[in-house]
């Protein structure tokens, strides 16, 4: 498990483009038949990927000081790559390409399978740290619902922006409360529509929380230029497929492509509110 300090914004805007990579961009997240995490001490949020090509068990680490790795925690997940499984305890659910999951603190053996391993799955998580657990479930966008099983509610599937501005685009709430609870963790992924480009423009800041992006859905040659940084003091860095950026607290997190493409969204920190942001309009970005 690798482990990334915290930033302060007086230091960043002295950053090198390498600096600011090393510090914020992961790459290299999706490796056949191992478990990548990255820790960051910003609200102490672990990304990583499982890609299995034969099962893969998640354990702790000597960096989480615990017996087992949801023993404090609670971790989402979502499903970017072929079908696969995740054996929770003994109980498993199979999760097709965009479906997601929830595991409540307290799941001590988690198993990372694929259906075919030719096709492995890409099993995208958040983890954050948790006070009490709640139920274990999967979420998809579409189906029946079950004991075990959560869809996404019609109004956790916003629609918005417009072609003209270049910024429509569909946002689909997959953690949060009243649809699937956590005790922090806020999750969820958003698709642009052909021909738009930016995400989450008019940009903004949320004090109470940090996000984490994995950019995805592109082609080899394509990428995003995700913008970072105080409103007055913006930085970037350019984001390639399956490649996720770090955003402290007190950053814009916003990007713009170089064609259509999609990317999940993961927020740890004190407010759940999902409109809890501090907006900032487009006249002050410097």
């Amino acid at each position: 498990m690798e482990v990334r300090t915290a930033a302060s914004p007086k230091d960043v805007k002295h950053y090198t483009t390498d600096r600011l990579r090393e510090e914020f961009l992961i790459q290299d997240l999706f490796i056949p038949g191992e478990i990548k995490l990255v820790y960051s001490h910003i609200d102490r949020i672990i990304t990583g990927a499982a890609v299995p090509v034969e099962p893969l068990t998640l354990t702790a680490g000597a960096e989480l000081r615990a017996n087992y790795f949801l023993e404090r925690r609670e971790m989402g997940i979502i499903n970017v790559g072929g079908k696969g499984t995740v054996t929770v305890d003994g109980k498993v659910y199979t999760l097709d390409y965009k479906d997601g999951m929830y595991i409540g603190k307290g799941a001590e053996d988690i198993v990372f399978a694929s259906i075919d391993g030719a096709d492995p799955a890409k099993f995208y998580l958040n983890s954050a740290p948790a006070h009490t657990s709640y139920p274990t479930v999967a979420i998809k966008m579409e189906g029946e619902a079950s004991e075990d099983t959560v869809i996404i509610k019609d109004e956790n599937k916003v629609e918005l922006g417009c072609l003209e501005e270049s910024n429509h685009r569909v946002i689909n709430k997959y953690i949060l409360p009243g649809q699937v609870e956590s005790c922090q963790l806020v999750m969820g992924m958003t698709a642009l529509k052909p021909g738009s480009v930016w995400n989450t423009m008019p940009c903004h800041t949320h004090d109470r929380r940090m996000e984490v992006y994995l950019y995805f859905e592109m082609p080899e040659d394509a990428f995003v230029m995700h913008y970072m940084g105080e409103p007055q003091e913006t930085r970037h860095l350019a984001v390639r497929n399956e490649e996720a950026v770090i955003s402290p607290s007190w950053s814009i997190h916003a990007g713009s492509g170089s064609r259509a493409y999609t990317f999940i969204w993961g927020m740890v920190g004190e407010n759940q509110e999902f409109t809890d942001m501090d907006a900032v309009e487009n006249k002050e970005l410097r």
